[in-house]
């Protein structure tokens, strides 16, 4: 799991769930693994990867495929923990592509972390490059070219949701590992026990809508309990409640800021509703849809494709914080 990304809390003051999570920690830092062991339910690929760092200098570059939430930067940070020890902090770069595209995060960042620099305590550094499939083609190539001219002192571990997207000569030079969907189940298991943890009434209908609302990330999951419980007790009506579900009057806000050419302003209740609320990308998408009708806007159909157009680009693996921004960006234009 990677961090939580971070939130203007300065526009959120007075509201009861950013003081909830200001006071008592973000829950999905605060339960991270720290041991592969700990894991929830990549049984197969952990034990894989258990074998493989037992003699760390047989370790090769690895590759993590899979959809949101579902252990692998967790992975990779455990990785790094367990082989690195109380080095780890020094020797370890983590960084998210998708943030820095291009090929100067490559020759700044990565390449001066990969020089060697009389390592005595450790085997070697480790480079953890998180939504590795966002770089661009000509940060890929060099990046390669830094895998092959390192791999003496330093181990890759790229994170992709879809590995299509990284070249051939990379791949090649990776063990891939397929991170699948948490089941129903084990999801429901570490919710109860978190809840428990943090003395939180919970419910089996209120920990079922938790589940269905977060797809199998396990990530949304703690964040849309965490929401849920500043407002009371893990009930099905509560988590409608901090999923967005009663959030869609907000929606319509945002469709109305972005045609006036408030972008900044639609951006921020964006990002608010999603990473604060719980609203997955995909229902703010389908809200607003259903906003466009409510306006009777004489540009509506091209209001409809511009939505339709960064619901697929989402749907395919893009960066949908990137998509939405631009999808606001591109709404604010038609009036001009």
């Amino acid at each position: 799991m990677r961090s939580i990304d971070p939130i203007n809390f300065d526009l959120l003051v007075g509201d009861r769930l950013a003081y909830h999570m200001l006071s008592t920690g973000m829950w999905v830092e605060k339960y991270r693994p720290t041991k592969l062991s700990e894991i929830v339910n990549q049984t197969e690929v952990i034990g894989s990867l258990q074998a493989l760092i037992k003699d760390p200098t047989d370790m090769p570059h690895l590759m993590f495929s899979g959809s949101a939430g579902v252990g692998k930067t967790t992975a990779a940070l455990c990785i790094a923990r367990q082989i690195l020890g109380d080095n780890a902090r020094d020797y370890t770069l983590e960084l998210n592509a998708s943030d820095e595209r291009g090929i100067g995060m490559v020759r700044e960042k990565v390449k001066k972390f990969s020089r060697f620099a009389g390592m005595v305590e450790v085997p070697f550094k480790i480079i953890i490059l998180d939504e590795a499939d966002e770089m661009t083609s000509d940060a890929q190539t060099a990046l390669r070219r830094i895998i092959e001219d390192t791999a003496k002192y330093c181990r890759f571990i790229l994170i992709a949701n879809n590995i299509s997207k990284i070249i051939d000569p990379i791949q090649s030079r990776c063990a891939t590992f397929k991170f699948t969907s948490i089941p129903e189940e084990d999801m429901i298991n570490h919710l109860e026990n978190i809840a428990k943890k943090e003395k939180v009434k919970t419910d089996k209908k209120g920990l079922k809508a938790i589940y269905d609302y977060s797809e199998g990330d396990l990530r949304h999951a703690i964040n849309l309990m965490q929401a849920t419980a500043s407002i009371g007790e893990i009930s099905e009506e509560n988590v409608k409640s901090s999923a967005g579900l009663t959030k869609t009057s907000d929606v319509d806000d945002v469709l109305k800021m972005a045609l006036s050419g408030k972008v900044l302003d639609a951006r921020e209740k964006t990002i608010e509703l999603i990473k604060v609320y719980g609203m997955s990308e995909s229902d703010f998408l389908k809200y607003l849809n259903s906003a466009v009708f409510k306006t009777k806007h004489a540009k509506l159909s091209e209001i409809l494709e511009i939505i339709a157009k960064y619901d697929y680009r989402i749907l395919v693996g893009a960066n949908p914080e990137i998509q939405l921004s631009a999808m606001l960006a591109e709404l604010g234009n038609l009036e001009k």
